[in-house]
């Protein structure tokens, strides 16, 4: 009886085995990735990275940010304040214009005049814009970040995992900013109030230009809870179990490079338009 109990024993280990081995289904990931995205990522890193487990997320983001764009267009004081912004901007790049002497004040008043006049009637180019500019822009975003951190990894990190399993560690964190889309929403609906997400700056309405408001900015639970779990991502995609290493060249890289964008900005006035 013994023996028969040893023999089935084996037998029941390779079922358990297999049944941990099994692959997780792409909900299965969604919900890991909110839930336990170290064991989430270490169980999909046994099998080869899937188009579905990056492209799904990355669509419902494109979607839920152009959705978000229209429904808060249809509060008219948010889209007066998004105008505002928009000449506030256009107005200092033709201060500083003036002040080299590549056009006159004259000219400067005279062009921002014709903005003015013509930016009830850009309805039509401002839906384009949305429509067309998003998709293609965040795709453009996630093929470069992507690449980016595959180099690093590589390179800096001497990681295993190839540019698709970095698509899928950058892209499955996606989850957690359509939670924040959506929020950013609904705050920005009750409030009246333009809001491109819900950082420190966001909500105290900091300008984003100066120093403070660059510090601000980053106090945000959405992007440091994305970017821990794109850091774990990236470590266990890359078959690492050093997590902490790779989450601090990710905060680090995060930070370096808003930083390095916050002095460009300064330079060329014109990136501000780029910025969040």
């Amino acid at each position: 009886m013994e023996e028969m109990q040893n023999q089935d024993a084996p037998k029941m280990s390779s079922v358990e085995d297999a049944q941990e081995e099994q692959e997780l289904s792409h909900t299965d990931k969604l919900v890991g990735v909110f839930t336990e995205p170290a064991a989430m990522f270490s169980k999909a890193a046994k099998f080869p990275a899937k188009t579905a487990d990056w492209i799904i997320p990355v669509l419902v983001v494109i979607v839920i940010s152009i959705l978000s764009q229209f429904v808060m267009m249809s509060n008219a004081e948010i889209k007066r304040q998004q105008q505002d912004k928009i000449m506030e901007r256009m107005e200092k790049q033709f201060d500083e214009a003036v002040e080299k002497g590549q056009m006159t004040r004259e000219q400067a008043d005279q062009q921002l005049d014709t903005m003015q006049d013509n930016m009830g009637a850009a309805g039509a180019f401002q839906t384009i814009g949305i429509v067309v500019g998003i998709p293609v822009g965040t795709f453009i975003v996630f093929f470069v970040i992507s690449g980016f951190f595959f180099a690093v990894a590589k390179f800096g990190l001497k990681g295993e995992g190839s540019y698709k399993d970095i698509m899928v560690a950058y892209g499955l964190p996606w989850y957690i900013s359509v939670i924040e889309l959506i929020i950013t929403v609904i705050a920005a609906l009750a409030m009246s109030k333009l809001m491109t997400g819900l950082s420190a700056a966001d909500l105290m309405g900091t300008d984003k230009s100066t120093i403070t408001g660059f510090v601000l900015g980053k106090v945000n639970l959405f992007s440091i809870w994305f970017y821990v779990a794109f850091g774990i991502g990236l470590a266990k995609m890359n078959k690492s179990d050093n997590v902490k290493k790779y989450v601090i060249a990710v905060f680090a890289i995060w930070i370096g490079f808003g930083l390095l964008f916050h002095f460009l900005t300064k330079a060329v006035p014109f990136l501000a338009n780029f910025a969040g």
